[in-house]
């Protein structure tokens, strides 16, 4: 015998939408709720559309207790980054289409939001049960009561131990164990709600039309996955391009600091070249003018030679006159005063 994926969109609902004793142990099972799930009446629903990889708004299981409590079921096979909010789009509208014009707020139940998901969308955990209120943030155990939504990572589940929370485990195992098998584990045979429903996964409980329905189903998961895949890929090298360009832009801003820090140094060991470029020419001004300043005192003190020079020979010749009006010979005259005899 070959059993079905119960997370076919198609078997999920059949099982759980279509069985009301399925669906309140399910939902005892994975919702913390104070009081159990006694009876339910299913909501109309929307139902699967024709093309199965476009069900992005589609809850699978709408039901609500005597209580008046509503409980949204979905079965999610891949993590986008709008699921999130469009569970939340679903519960509140849910939680609002409850009043008409006139009634009053007090009639207002809970809406409990149980998502399944067939992917890992929290990886910086462990833990792939994860449950949302509306808590004070000081105080979480301050809560407004209205909403609350369930998440389970499935791929993340491993039962550790049967004895806590028992019906939990066996859900979970139903789920994420069965998938096209020719076998069933003994265990969830021997709980008589999962034997049940275990049933309502072998192959020759559909007709050859819900079968197809169901390879489409799976037809449309997969070109969902790889255009997701395919879309995930661009946005990884657009990151990693993006990543590669900011390193670059990083390394180009490094260097240009560098370049100017060099300049800098550059422009400074200029500035202090031409400081002793300037000094060096002052000091050649300078000396210039030191050496200007002594040949003109050298052109003074020669003129001033010459003039005492000519000062004593006029003087020379003078008193040669007179020794020559004296009568004394040319050669003594030359002895007396210096001259030459032809002087």
């Amino acid at each position: 015998m070959i059993y079905l994926n119960p997370k076919n969109d198609l078997i999920f609902k059949k099982i759980f939408g279509e069985n009301e004793d399925l669906c309140i142990s399910l939902l005892n099972a994975l919702l913390p709720l104070d009081d159990p799930i006694k009876e339910i009446t299913y909501n109309p629903g929307e139902g699967i559309p024709d093309i199965p990889f476009m069900k992005d708004s589609i809850v699978d299981v709408r039901c609500t207790d005597v209580r008046g409590r509503q409980f949204l079921v979905e079965m999610q096979m891949q993590w986008t980054d709008s699921f999130r909010s469009r569970v939340l789009f679903n519960a509140s509208k849910a939680y609002v289409r409850q009043l008409h014009v006139g009634d009053n707020y007090e009639l207002l139940q809970p809406v409990y939001s149980l998502n399944l998901v067939n992917d890992i969308f929290e990886h910086d955990t462990e833990a792939f049960y994860h449950d949302y209120k509306i808590v004070n943030i000081a105080n979480t155990e301050k809560q407004i009561k209205g909403l609350e939504f369930v998440f389970v990572e499935l791929p993340k589940f491993k039962p550790k131990n049967i004895s806590e929370k028992r019906m939990a485990v066996l859900w979970l195992r139903f789920l994420t164990e069965i998938s096209n098998s020719e076998t069933v584990a003994p265990e969830l045979l021997a709980e008589p709600l999962i034997c049940e429903a275990v049933k309502k996964l072998e192959i020759g409980s559909y007709s050859i039309r819900e079968l197809e329905i169901y390879d489409r189903v799976w037809d449309g998961i997969r070109t969902k996955n790889m255009l997701w895949n395919d879309f995930k890929s661009r946005e990884r090298k657009r990151d990693q391009n993006l990543h590669d360009l900011q390193h670059d832009l990083a390394e180009l801003e490094r260097m240009q600091g560098e370049l100017q820090h060099a300049l800098a140094v550059t422009n400074r060991k200029q500035e202090g070249f031409q400081r002793e470029l300037e000094e060096a020419r002052r000091g050649q001004e300078k000396a210039q003018r030191k050496q200007e300043e002594a040949m003109r005192k050298l052109i003074d003190e020669r003129k001033k030679l010459q003039e005492e020079q000519k000062k004593r020979r006029q003087e020379k010749e003078e008193i040669a006159r007179k020794l020559k009006a004296l009568g004394l010979s040319a050669a003594e005259i030359s002895q007396a005063t210096g001259l030459s005899t032809i002087e």
